[in-house]
């Protein structure tokens, strides 16, 4: 069983960075698929970033590429979201996701991920 905690979000101005934590506990984060996926009120889960299991690859959506940057300390058990050059369509609440044994490692599959944190929610204000 993993246990993720989100934290750092909160409000920035548009052209701010904000980065994201995802604290992990129970197991170890080293060898595992994470990603980070946001979603506002009445809309679906958008996955944003995944990181594959060796960190050879990672994925980002078309609408945070060459801003936002996926990455994990195995050490510290965490995994961190960068975001920079935020804009207002950012704002959503941005939850931190691990896979469990089985399914894809893929961008589109984040929010179903097994395991999840509670959420962070982040506000980009113009």
């Amino acid at each position: 069983q993993m246990t993720l905690a989100d934290f750092g979000g909160g409000s920035v101005q548009a052209g701010g960075s904000l980065r994201l934590s995802c604290v992990v506990s129970g197991r170890t984060i080293r060898t595992k698929c994470v990603g980070w996926y946001r979603q506002v009120p009445g809309k679906e889960p958008e996955g944003v970033a995944r990181i594959s299991h060796d960190d050879s690859v990672a994925e980002y959506a078309d609408s945070v590429k060459g801003r936002f940057t996926i990455s994990r300390d195995s050490a510290k058990n965490t995994a961190y979201l960068q975001m920079n050059s935020l804009t207002p369509e950012d704002s959503a609440t941005y939850t931190c996701a691990i896979r469990g044994s089985g399914g894809a490692c893929g961008i589109r599959h984040v929010s179903s991920f097994t395991f999840r944190g509670q959420g962070t929610q982040v506000i980009v204000s113009s």
